[in-house]
C-alpha cells in the first residue's frame, strides 16, 4: 500500500477512540453503578489501569511484528498455528463482534430515548441492525473515507462528552450538589467494585483493535504504541469527567435504575429536554463512529484468521468476505441479546483471551520481545482479580448469561479442534502426494 494512502497517527487514534468512546461509556455506566455503587467513577479509573498495564504486551509485539492481525499473530507466535492460537484468536474476534452489538443496541436505545421507546424489544434491535448495515457500507468504500469520518466524529464526540461533563459538574457545584455532596463516607464493597471494574475494561478494550492496523498504518512500529497510549489516556480523562457528572446529577442509584441510558437521564435534571437532546446526539455520533471504526479493524482480524486457516470462508466468488461475515455476526447478536448479556459475554471472552496472551508473552515470547516479566505477570493477576468477583456475582444473579458464555467458548474450542485436525490431514495428504 502506498505510504500516502496509509492511516496517519491521528487517524489511528481517531479509530481507536472511535471504538472505545461508544457503548462503553453510554451503556455501561448504569451497569457499573449496579455493581460498584457510588464508587463507579473509581471503577472506570481502575479499568484504565488494567487496560494500560495489559497494553504493554500488545505494544511490544506490534513493534516487532506489526500486521493486520496483531493479536492473532501474537497467539500464533506464542502457541503455534494450532488449536490454542485459533481458539483464543476467535475469543478475541467474537468479543469484538459482541462489542459491535453493544454499540448497535446503544445506538437504538439512545435514539429512542426522546420518544420514551428506549425499552422497545423490537425497535432497539431493528435500529441497531440498520446502524451495522450503514457502517459496513461506508467501510466498503475505502480507508480514506473511514479515516476522514473517524477523525471528524472523534473530535465531535470528545468535545461533546467533555462539554456535557464539565457543564454538569459546574451546574452541580453551583446548585450546591457537588460530586462529593451525596457521598455516604462508607467504604466501598470491594467485591462489587472489582466486578464493576471488569465491565469497565470493555470501555477500554477497543485499544486492541489498533493492533490490527499494522498493514494500513504509517510507521507502525512506532505509531501503534503511541496510538494505544494516547487513546487510553483520552478515554480515561473523559470517562472520569462524565461519571463524576452523572454521580453529581442522579447519583449511583439513579444511574443503576436508568441502566442502559443513564447519561441521558443524568442530563435531564441539570439541563432539561435540551440536555437530553444533546446527550442523545453525542451518543448517536459516538456509537455510529464506534461501529465504523470497529468493523474496519475487526474485519482485518478475521482476514488474518482466514489466511491462517483458522476461520471459515464463503464461496470464492463472494467479495469482501471478512467485512460481510463480521457485520452478519454482529447483526445476529444484536437481534437476540440485550445490553447486559452482550456486555457480560464480551468481558468473559476478552479477559480469558487476555490472560492467555499475557501467559504466552511471559513464557514463550519474553526474549523475542525483550519484555519485562513483571508487566504480563501483573496483568494476569489483575485480570484474575476482577474476573473472579464478576463471575461469582453473575452466577448468583444471572446464571443464564454465564452458561451461554461458557457454551460459546466451548463451541469455539470444539470448532477449532475440528478445523485444525482437518487442515493438518489435508496438509499431510498433500505432502504424501508430493513425496510419491
Amino acid at each position: 500500500m502506498a505510504q500516502e494512502s496509509r492511516l496517519t497517527l491521528a487517524g489511528s487514534i481517531s479509530l481507536g477512540t472511535g471504538v472505545m468512546i461508544g457503548a462503553g461509556i453510554f451503556a455501561l455506566v448504569g451497569q457499573v453503578a449496579g455493581f460498584a455503587g457510588e464508587w463507579f467513577p473509581v471503577a472506570f479509573l481502575l479499568g484504565a489501569v488494567v487496560a494500560g498495564v495489559s497494553s504493554f504486551s500488545y505494544i511490544r509485539y506490534s513493534r516487532v511484528n506489526p500486521s493486520s492481525g496483531g493479536i492473532a499473530m501474537l497467539l500464533k507466535d506464542a502457541y503455534g498455528p494450532a488449536v490454542v492460537a485459533g481458539t483464543f484468536s476467535l475469543f478475541m474476534y467474537v468479543s469484538m463482534v459482541v462489542a459491535e452489538s453493544l454499540l448497535a443496541r446503544t445506538f437504538g436505545t439512545y435514539l429512542l430515548r426522546p420518544f420514551g421507546l428506549q425499552d422497545s424489544v423490537v425497535l432497539v434491535p431493528v435500529l441497531g441492525i440498520v446502524a451495522i448495515v450503514a457502517a459496513a457500507a461506508v467501510n466498503l468504500v475505502g480507508n480514506r473515507l473511514v479515516e476522514g469520518s473517524a477523525t471528524i466524529t472523534a473530535v465531535l464526540k470528545i468535545v461533546g462528552i467533555a462539554v456535557l461533563a464539565v457543564a454538569g459538574l459546574i451546574g452541580a457545584a453551583l446548585s450546591g450538589n457537588g460530586f462529593l455532596a451525596e457521598a455516604s463516607g462508607d467504604s466501598p464493597d470491594i467485591m462489587g467494585l472489582l466486578a464493576g471494574t471488569t465491565l469497565c475494561v470493555l470501555a477500554y478494550k477497543g485499544f486492541t483493535t489498533i493492533t490490527n492496523q499494522g498493514a494500513d498504518l504509517r510507521d507502525p512500529e512506532k505509531n501503534i504504541g503511541r496510538s494505544i497510549i494516547v487513546s487510553i489516556l483520552i478515554c480515561a480523562v473523559l470517562y472520569l469527567l462524565i461519571t463524576l457528572s452523572v454521580k453529581s446529577s442522579i447519583g449511583a442509584e439513579g444511574a443503576r435504575q436508568a441502566q442502559d441510558y443513564s447519561l441521558a437521564e443524568a442530563a435531564e435534571p441539570l439541563f432539561g429536554p435540551w440536555g437530553v437532546g444533546i446527550t442523545v446526539a453525542v451518543a448517536v455520533i459516538a456509537t455510529l463512529s464506534g461501529l465504523l471504526a470497529s468493523l474496519y479493524s475487526v474485519s482485518r482480524l478475521y482476514a488474518m484468521l482466514q489466511d491462517m486457516g483458522q476461520a471459515p470462508s464463503l464461496l470464492k466468488s463472494v467479495p469482501h468476505q471478512p467485512m460481510l461475515i463480521t457485520a452478519g455476526l454482529a447483526i445476529v447478536t444484536t437481534a437476540f441479546l440485550d445490553l447486559s448479556q452482550i456486555a457480560s459475554m464480551g468481558v468473559f471472552l476478552y479477559l480469558t483471551m487476555d490472560v492467555v496472551v499475557q501467559w504466552g508473552v511471559l513464557r514463550r515470547l519474553r526474549s523475542k520481545l525483550e519484555a519485562k516479566p513483571w508487566l504480563p505477570t501483573a496483568t494476569i493477576l489483575l485480570d484474575t482479580a476482577i474476573l473472579i468477583p464478576f463471575t461469582v456475582l453473575k452466577v448468583r444473579h444471572d446464571p443464564v448469561t454465564v452458561v451461554v458464555a461458557v457454551a460459546v467458548a466451548a463451541s469455539i474450542a470444539t470448532a477449532q479442534f475440528i478445523v485444525v485436525r482437518r487442515r493438518d490431514r489435508r496438509t499431510a495428504a498433500g505432502d504424501d502426494r508430493r513425496a510419491g
